[in-house]
C-alpha cells in the first residue's frame, strides 16, 4: 500500500479488551481487541482500510501506558489534526498519546530495543475497591528482602522456557533481562522488569515466582533450577492480568520518527544529490 508510515504511542485500560491482537471465535464472532478498535476508528477517520501492527501483543486484561504501533495510510491530513480526530472517536478506555510520521522502514517489533513492564500488587488486608481493575490484591505476609533476591536472580541472559506457557509459539526462549527489581509504594509493591523481549505470560510468571519467594514457598536454588532446567513446574504461578502494565518501549537513537515531513523530504533530496555525485 502506498502512503506514509505513522507511529503511535497507545495507552489503554485492558479490562474490557480481549487483548491486543485481533481475534475471532470459531463461530465467527469478532472479539473486542485494542488493535481491532484502532483499525476500525482510524479506517473510518481516514476513509481507507488500515492495518495496525503493535510492538507487544498484550493479553486480555493487561494495561498499557506506552504501547507502540504503526500503520500505513495515504492522507493529506496534518498529523496533529489526525490525532485529535482519531482520539475524539476512540472509546474512553483507549487513547493515542502520540502520533507522528515514521521512517518508511520503521517496524514496531523488529526495531524495539527493550521494554518495561510493571506488575502492581496491592499489599493489604483491605480490598482495593477503587483500583481493583489495575492491581492484584495480595494479602499474604511477604518478605521483601527475599523478593528482591529472587528478582535479582533473573537478571541477565537466560533461557526462560521455565517461565513461559507451553504454547508460547517462539522458536527461541532465550531472552535478556536488563533489570528486575522491587519498588515499594505503600500500600503497593511493584515489580519492574526490563528486557529485550518477553515470552507468553513470562512477566506474570516472574511476578508469581517472586511473590512465592516472598511467601517462603520458593527458594533461590529452585529459581536457578527453573532457569537451567526449563521446567515450568519449578517457577511460580501465573498471576492475574489486571496487575500488569506495559510502561514503555525503547527504540534506537536517533528515533524512528520524522515529525516534520517537509524536513524529511529535504533530507531525502539531499541524500539523492549526494548519491548522484
Amino acid at each position: 500500500m502506498a502512503g506514509q508510515r505513522f507511529r503511535m504511542t497507545v495507552a489503554y485500560d485492558g479490562s474490557e479488551f480481549h487483548g491486543w491482537q485481533r481475534q475471532t471465535t470459531p463461530e465467527g464472532l469478532v472479539l473486542r481487541t485494542v488493535a481491532g478498535e484502532l483499525e476500525s476508528i482510524i479506517s473510518r477517520v481516514l476513509r481507507q482500510p488500515v492495518m495496525v501492527q503493535g510492538a507487544s501483543r498484550t493479553d486480555a486484561g493487561v494495561h498499557a501506558r506506552g504501547q507502540v504501533a504503526s500503520f500505513v495510510a495515504d492522507s493529506p491530513v496534518p498529523v496533529e489534526r489526525m490525532e485529535r480526530a482519531i482520539n475524539s472517536r476512540l472509546p474512553p478506555d483507549l487513547e493515542i498519546r502520540d502520533l507522528a510520521i515514521a521512517h518508511r522502514d520503521f517496524h514496531p517489533i523488529r526495531d524495539a530495543l527493550r521494554k518495561q513492564y510493571r506488575y502492581r500488587l496491592h499489599h493489604s488486608l483491605r480490598r482495593p475497591l477503587e483500583k481493583r481493575r489495575f492491581v492484584w490484591h495480595c494479602w499474604y505476609d511477604l518478605d521483601i528482602a527475599k523478593m528482591r533476591d529472587a528478582a535479582a536472580r533473573l537478571i541477565g541472559r537466560h533461557d526462560f522456557a521455565g517461565f513461559a506457557q507451553a504454547d508460547h509459539g517462539r522458536a527461541s526462549t532465550v531472552r535478556t533481562i536488563m533489570d528486575c527489581r522491587i519498588e515499594i509504594e505503600p500500600p503497593e509493591i511493584h515489580l519492574l522488569v526490563i528486557g529485550d523481549g518477553f515470552l507468553y505470560n513470562m512477566v506474570r510468571i516472574i511476578a508469581g515466582t517472586v511473590v512465592e519467594a516472598g511467601r517462603g514457598r520458593i527458594d533461590l536454588a529452585r529459581i536457578d533450577r527453573a532457569l537451567t532446567e526449563g521446567d515450568r513446574r519449578l517457577a511460580g504461578p501465573t498471576l492475574p492480568p489486571e496487575g500488569l502494565w506495559l510502561e514503555w518501549i525503547e527504540y534506537p537513537d536517533p528515533p524512528s520518527i520524522d515529525t516534520d515531513p517537509s524536513a524529511r523530504a529535504r533530507q531525502d533530496a539531499q541524500r539523492s544529490t549526494e548519491a548522484g555525485a
